[in-house]
């Protein structure tokens, strides 16, 4: 097992010899530490090289992301869209709103990015189309739910990525709170699925990468 010291010090190399975010992230990222109660929910320098590098492989034309926060994970996706590619995201709370605009615009992606406010679960329901990627990062205790939402809008050959499945180790360390349950369930219940291929990879907090057969 290791240790949270060894485990930050890792993380920390990683980063040194890993591509950088672009400035407009860096910003974006200071912000998020400056301005909300709980920066560490932004993706950061070394999960959101890998959102990018992985849209940028996908090249998607239609995204959807659960859970904008202030936007860092949505503009490392969209480094990566297709041409005339785009995102529709999701955010409960409005206040955050104002952040994740602002940063839209200075990154250039505003015109590909559009921002819904409010409930995912009432949301996703009126969004009319197949989706290429869809990212999963909002209530925890929702996932499972989520995942039965967008599943018959995921093309064949599609994406789904689960954010904060390992949920700080809570899921394999026996605890017994109802989010840390709800994880457990999802995870299981993803390895079960015939319809998607799973592999869950330690990265950060855990992001789980399925593909729609």
């Amino acid at each position: 097992m290791i240790d949270e010291h060894s485990f930050k010090a890792i993380y920390s190399y990683c980063e040194s010899v890993s591509d950088s975010p672009s400035d407009v992230l860096h910003e974006l990222y200071r912000e998020t530490h400056l301005k909300t109660l709980a920066p560490r929910m932004a993706s950061g320098p070394v999960q959101g090289r890998f959102l990018s590098l992985f849209s940028k492989l996908v090249a998607p034309k239609q995204v959807l992301e659960i859970g904008t926060f202030t936007g860092y994970a949505t503009i490392c996706i969209a480094e990566g869209l297709a041409e005339k590619g785009h995102i529709h995201t999701i955010e409960v709370n409005p206040e955050l709103n104002h952040i994740s605009d602002k940063y839209f615009k200075k990154a250039g992606f505003r015109d590909q990015i559009t921002s819904h406010i409010g409930d995912a679960k009432t949301i996703i329901g009126q969004l009319y189309r197949q989706f290429d990627v869809v990212f999963i990062d909002a209530k925890k205790k929702d996932y499972s739910l989520y995942f039965d939402l967008v599943i018959d809008k995921v093309r064949p050959g599609g994406y789904i990525l689960a954010d904060n499945v390992l949920w700080g180790g809570k899921v394999y360390s026996g605890s017994k709170d109802a989010t840390t349950l709800s994880l457990i369930a999802f995870n299981q219940k993803m390895k079960d699925d015939t319809r998607v291929e799973t592999l869950l990879l330690p990265l950060r907090d855990g992001l789980t990468i399925m593909r729609k057969k």
